[in-house]
């Protein structure tokens, strides 16, 4: 019997921010099921700021890409059964076929056997996952050695990614200024136990208010944001500061390059390591990771929340109203 799925393409190519109607919804054919392989059924899917990004390498008529959580419900693979929840980037899809569920390109089927209990499988896309991955390597990889005492900011700080910084931030004793675009956003920070939280769009001076919270100036800089805001905190870093760029979601929309200041200059007499990167980098430290977040879940020492929209079809509005900045936490779509 041959199987349908439903898929969301580039419907049209984005000019600026995204629109409902840049997307569409179409039904699609899966391929046989071959021996070895796995038919699955989403559960729910991510969203996730990179996805502007990446999108400007996308034809009209490609699926949107991105992670799902889904349930396998057929296998012909010895290592999955029936029931087993999967994480997979299988795009915009409501089904799915994986014939090779071991093929490390682009991302190996990964099994969900590591969330604490009594905590939702949707945070294998969340803390859990490729979003917790990239708090947990961008701040203690690309800022090592992160010390007790140290002064951290991050912006876009109650997402899903710098929620998680500030509060492993925080576990190294470190003192972690959070900025967010809502008071809502700033009081949830609060309960994650930020030092300080900012509301960037209520202040007339980002210099004179990292003047007054950082006297001492910023050990470490995560940057989820790019832009002017950036162009401000680089002239706080202290000496030997560190900067781990993870996004840039300030210019995603843009339609012409923005130009900002030259940074060389600053780099060498601070000497600050400033360093971009890909989580994929730390595939194979992955599940070592999974451990050391999935421990400090079932201990309470990190905290999460989801912004969940339900509905397969929905998606472009979750990844919509995750670019204006609606979600406190991951952004989640919820298909079942």
């Amino acid at each position: 019997m041959t199987s349908k799925s439903r898929k969301i393409v580039m419907g049209r190519r984005f000019d600026g921010m995204p629109l409902v109607t840049d997307f569409a919804l179409q039904e699609e054919t899966l391929p046989p099921l071959q021996d070895g392989g796995v038919l699955c059924e989403t559960v729910c899917l991510s969203v996730d700021p990179y996805m502007r990004s990446y999108s400007r390498n996308m034809k009209e008529g490609d699926v949107m890409m991105g992670q799902t959580l889904s349930r396998v419900v057929e296998s012909r693979h010895p290592n999955y059964v029936v029931g087993d929840l999967v994480v997979y980037y299988s795009g915009w899809r409501d089904q799915y076929v994986v014939n090779n569920p071991d093929d490390p390109l682009p991302w190996p089927l990964q099994k969900v056997n590591f969330i604490p209990e009594d905590h939702p499988s949707s945070l294998s896309l969340g803390v859990l996952g490729m979003p917790g991955a990239t708090a947990y390597f961008g701040l203690m990889e690309i800022c090592k050695p992160v010390k007790s005492g140290e002064t951290v900011v991050v912006n876009a700080a109650a997402g899903a990614v710098g929620a998680v910084v500030g509060q492993l931030a925080k576990s190294h004793g470190c003192r972690v200024i959070g900025f967010a675009g809502t008071e809502e956003k700033i009081e949830y920070l609060r309960e994650l136990g930020f030092d300080e939280a900012v509301n960037y769009k209520t202040i007339s001076s980002l210099d004179d208010v990292l003047t007054q919270l950082c006297p001492n100036g910023v050990d470490i800089y995560f940057d989820n944001v790019g832009g002017a805001f950036s162009d401000t905190v680089m002239n706080h870093m202290n000496q030997f500061g560190r900067v781990s760029v993870c996004g840039c979601i300030s210019q995603y929309n843009n339609t012409t390059p923005s130009i900002g200041p030259r940074l060389q200059g600053l780099l060498i007499s601070k000497q600050i390591r400033m360093e971009g990167f890909l989580v994929h980098r730390w595939k194979d430290n992955w599940m070592e990771c999974m451990g050391v977040l999935a421990g400090l879940v079932e201990e309470g020492k990190i905290k999460y929340r989801e912004t969940t929209v339900d509905g397969f079809e929905r998606a472009p509005e979750a990844l919509i109203g995750m670019l204006q900045g609606e979600n406190i936490g991951k952004m989640i779509v919820n298909c079942q």
